[in-house]
């Protein structure tokens, strides 16, 4: 039987992304949204990190699941490192994708394109079914932001986030592309390992 992991996200793209990661894996990806009763978690770390601790080990203690508690978001150096933590709330509403582009933008409207760099950043962490922490990784992936939208693929700030290499955003790279350059991509396959050694 197939180990159950639970990702500690009601973020249906978020599942899908790390279905597409972790799919060659004999585990069973499951959210939160599979566990109605379980708690929802205030992210009021101040780091990526323990946001992503605080989900792994409150969630897992909730269901019994080893649970993969995960932060993610856009950090530009111009901007004091924001949006940072905040990436997902950034104009406000929780995940209102359009509202936090749109400040974004409008905060780094007046750098030249060579200031407007910036790099995501995903922090994981793996939770027994008891809540005991038994790794913490972290993934990076660097390029810079471009003020006209340029595709529809990915979510959150894809659509702005060029990688210089490929002349593409994410949002107009393919899954199979960006799953091998993303910082979620990057952190995940530190945890390969131990994921497979437990399923």
């Amino acid at each position: 039987m197939p180990l159950i992991l639970l990702i500690a996200s009601r973020n249906a793209k978020k599942k899908k992304e790390i279905l597409e990661i972790l799919g060659d894996l004999s585990i069973e990806l499951r959210t939160v949204a599979d566990y109605p009763d379980s708690p929802e978690v205030e992210e009021d770390g101040t780091t990526f990190e323990a946001n992503a601790r605080k989900k792994a080990i409150v969630i897992a203690k909730a269901t019994g699941q080893w649970t993969l508690g995960e932060d993610s978001g856009l950090v530009v150096p111009a901007l004091g490192g924001r949006p940072g933590v905040y990436s997902a709330r950034y104009a406000g509403n929780q995940g209102d994708d359009e509202a936090n582009n749109q400040k974004l933008l409008a905060e780094l409207k007046p750098f030249p394109a060579e200031k407007r760099d910036a790099y995501y950043v995903c922090t994981a962490a793996l939770s027994d079914s008891k809540g005991e922490v038994h790794a913490v990784v972290e993934g990076r992936c660097h390029g810079r932001i471009v003020l006209e939208r340029r595709g529809e693929g990915g979510f959150g700030y894809d659509p702005h986030f060029l990688i210089s290499e490929y002349h593409r955003t994410f949002g107009e790279l393919s899954s199979v592309v960006k799953h091998a350059l993303s910082h979620r991509a990057r952190a995940l396959a530190q945890l390969r390992p131990l994921l497979r050694t437990l399923s």
